[in-house]
């Protein structure tokens, strides 16, 4: 999913709460809907823990039939990080077997043996590792020019969206239920009067 701005461009002003993109599929309409975060993980969850309060990670995988996919990169330091989040997943209670790990290339090159050690080790954890190769032109233009994009990009989007999918279904079942209708506006007394006035009117007048 993209907005097919340009990457220099400011990114759009979205609703930050969890639940307004529910909302937003429980209107109706929407199928699917892919909430693109950028919060650091870990520190959310250690943050949330110290002062005993919910944090946005936890707001995410609380949402019906939400799969959490954690990005990384395919690097040294970007693996060690990864670990360190499932590992804060999991020590939370936050739904692990759920999760998606994308580990995303950086340069094209051959993945080192640590990489290949890590995503071993992490794949009976998770709901599923999907390697994302490096594109010179995703990173040059996003999604504005699709036919430039490699074979491999596309079968990688497609390896994820499956696992995406097939996580869902071994929690909740196949076929997955619609999000629930929204509870009906709550309206004031006040607000009551003010839209019956507001309702046009109908006279009959018989002889």
């Amino acid at each position: 999913m993209t907005d097919y701005q340009d990457w220099t461009t400011p990114p759009l002003r979205l609703p930050s709460a969890p639940a307004a993109w529910y909302q937003l599929a429980a209107i109706g309409g929407w199928q699917t809907i892919v909430a693109d975060t950028a919060h650091p993980l870990t520190h959310d969850i250690i943050s949330a823990r110290s002062i005993r309060a919910s944090g946005t990670t936890a707001a995410w995988s609380s949402l019906p039939y939400a799969v959490p996919v954690l990005c990384a990169a395919a690097t040294g330091a970007g693996v060690q990080a990864l670990q360190q989040a499932v590992h804060a997943v999991g020590a939370e209670g936050l739904p692990l077997k759920r999760l998606v790990v994308a580990l995303v290339d950086q340069a094209g090159d051959r993945q080192p043996p640590v990489i290949k050690a890590a995503t071993t080790m992490l794949a009976p954890r998770v709901a599923a590792v999907v390697t994302v190769p490096y594109d010179p032109a995703l990173r040059a233009g996003g999604l504005r020019e699709m036919s430039r994009l490699r074979a491999r990009t596309r079968q990688a989007a497609e390896a994820l969206a499956r696992a995406v999918l097939q996580s869902a279904q071994t929690a909740w079942g196949t076929p997955l239920d619609s999000a629930e209708q929204p509870a009906p506006l709550s309206l004031s007394p006040e607000q009551t009067q003010h839209h019956v006035d507001q309702q046009p009117t109908h006279v009959e007048v018989s002889a």
